[in-house]
């Protein structure tokens, strides 16, 4: 449900107060997952006027974690929990799958190549997980319907990733001749986009919370290496209602 709540829990093993629990309890605010449309922007304000997040979304205090580009649709996780961000984002980290439409057949070479990692002008990428599927039953009309052109077929593909750079998914998939026409997040680290109609988003389950908080928990025993690294995994909340950090797809 869209109603408003907090969530209690407790770090490591303390699964409920007693005795012998030291760990003091984390308080959980907010953890919620939605289903942006295409033409939605990830923020929350626009001096232009376009969708944004203030269109569908009503909850103060949370902001998204990474992000989806404007012509991106699918899974989208907003939490006020700053610390959650860099568990989630940093390069290697937790994977991200796709749903993309491309424009032409994929050979196994173009496959294989994904696998492998691509050359893009930033560097080169980790290697994905990718598969030819076939168009998912279930998957909403985008709308504005995308481009097909007769004369040339389309594919569609599931690929994981575990970085975030600007359009990654996009690039990697034109580099390998392959344009991407439509791109749906269907899963980011534990969190499943699942039946979550198109527009609306619902609070994240106990368990779901549970196995985000394993992850900050992780991520807070890795040793120290230096100044640097201590003040990235303190996750700090940025300034205002925009992106965590420009990691869209």
């Amino acid at each position: 449900s869209n109603s408003p709540s907090t969530k209690s829990y407790y770090d490591g093993h303390c699964q409920a107060p007693s005795v012998g629990c030291r760990k003091p309890m984390t308080i959980v605010n907010r953890i919620l997952l939605f289903n942006k449309p295409h033409g939605v922007l990830t923020r929350f304000t626009d001096d232009q006027g376009r969708p944004n997040l203030s269109h569908f979304i009503d909850v103060p205090g949370v902001y998204p974690v990474g992000r989806l580009d404007a012509d991106s649709e699918g899974l989208l996780l907003l939490t006020d929990r700053g610390s959650l961000v860099d568990p989630l984002l940093q390069p290697g980290g937790k994977a991200k799958r796709y749903l993309v439409c491309v424009e032409g057949q994929p050979s196994e070479s173009a496959l294989q190549a994904l696998r492998s990692g691509v050359d893009l002008k930033d560097g080169r990428t980790l290697p994905a997980q990718v598969r030819e599927v076939e168009e998912p039953a279930w998957l909403w009309q985008r709308d504005p319907p995308i481009r097909f052109r007769k004369s040339i077929p389309t594919a569609w593909l599931e690929l994981e990733i575990r970085e975030g750079r600007n359009r990654q998914v996009r690039r990697m998939t034109a580099a390998v001749g392959l344009p991407t026409l439509r791109l749906v997040r269907v899963s980011f680290g534990p969190l499943q986009l699942g039946e979550l109609p198109l527009g609306q988003w619902r609070e994240a389950a106990q368990a779901e919370s549970a196995a985000l908080l394993a992850l900050e928990a992780t991520a807070r025993s890795v040793p120290t290496k230096g100044p640097a690294q201590r003040g990235k995994r303190q996750g700090r909340r940025p300034s205002g209602r925009g992106r965590a950090r420009d990691a869209g797809s």
